[in-house]
């Protein structure tokens, strides 16, 4: 198969780990994310994808996404473009009217309009060129998703996971974070319990010592992240204390520094 370029043409799509409607679904492609393509399964139902923003593997439906023209492509993806920041906002196209959630990405900009190819659309809601900010942004926007539901493989406020959860608040804010929380713990500046700052992300062990969760440090001992919703608890040297269950439920593994 000749590699496709396609593009998020929905609001979400999921990234499947197997070519099956029953396979576990390990990441969300939100409306305007690029990917590329060169496999599909042999009934042409499933296309293995390499997403452009964090390199993430996997299958979606073939009847879920769009091919554009690599000129398209190289454009946008050599282009600035905002992120849409509302909690949902409307695109308009000639034929269509759909929501696209928070995160979402705008190709070729320009007048409340964008285009994918030779399609254009006009965009209702807020919208942002992402520059990388500080702690306080960085709080602001991961307070925004409080009470999220928990969803593995999600990405945005009707579903997320951790490690989703800390991706967009940080690519909201400037900054590309890989997709899983293992990958994430190898970014950025190691540093100690006693040194972290608002902003830092502290990562948690499993019993066999791999990572297997993230949160984002909060002022005041706290933490926001994603475990049955998103919620804040209390970071302590331990770990992450739920004041609801009285109990450690996080045993912290390391803490790091991304922000500049």
């Amino acid at each position: 198969v000749k590699e496709i370029v396609g593009i998020g043409h929905l609001s979400v799509i999921p990234i499947r780990l197997e070519p099956s409607d029953k396979a576990e679904i390990g990441s969300q492609l939100l409306f305007g994310e690029l990917f590329t393509s060169s496999k599909l399964t042999e009934d042409n139902k499933w296309m293995y994808i390499e997403t452009v923003f964090d390199e993430y593997l996997g299958w979606i439906d073939a009847k879920q996404f769009k091919e554009v023209s690599r000129e398209f492509y190289d454009t946008y993806k050599n282009s600035p473009s905002p992120l849409s920041i509302g909690l949902m906002g409307l695109v308009k196209g000639e034929k269509e009217v759909f929501p696209i959630l928070m995160g979402s990405t705008l190709p070729l900009f320009k007048n409340n309009c964008f285009r994918i190819d030779d399609l254009y659309y006009e965009f209702e809601g807020e919208y942002s060129y992402p520059q990388q900010a500080g702690a306080e942004a960085i709080e602001k926007t991961a307070r925004y998703y409080l009470h999220s539901p928990y969803l593995w493989g999600g990405k945005t406020h009707f579903g997320i996971d951790c490690s989703g959860f800390v991706q967009q608040v940080f690519k909201l804010n400037g900054y590309a974070l890989p997709r899983d929380s293992y990958q994430q713990a190898e970014i950025g500046r190691l540093i100690s319990y006693d040194e972290r700052i608002p902003g830092d992300l502290a990562y948690f062990n499993n019993v066999l010592g791999r990572v297997v969760h993230v949160g984002i440090i909060l002022p005041s001992e706290k933490i926001i992240h994603a475990s049955g919703k998103v919620r804040i608890d209390r970071l302590e040297e331990n770990g992450i204390f739920n004041e609801d269950k009285g109990t450690f439920t996080h045993k912290l593994a390391s803490i790091r520094r991304v922000l500049r």
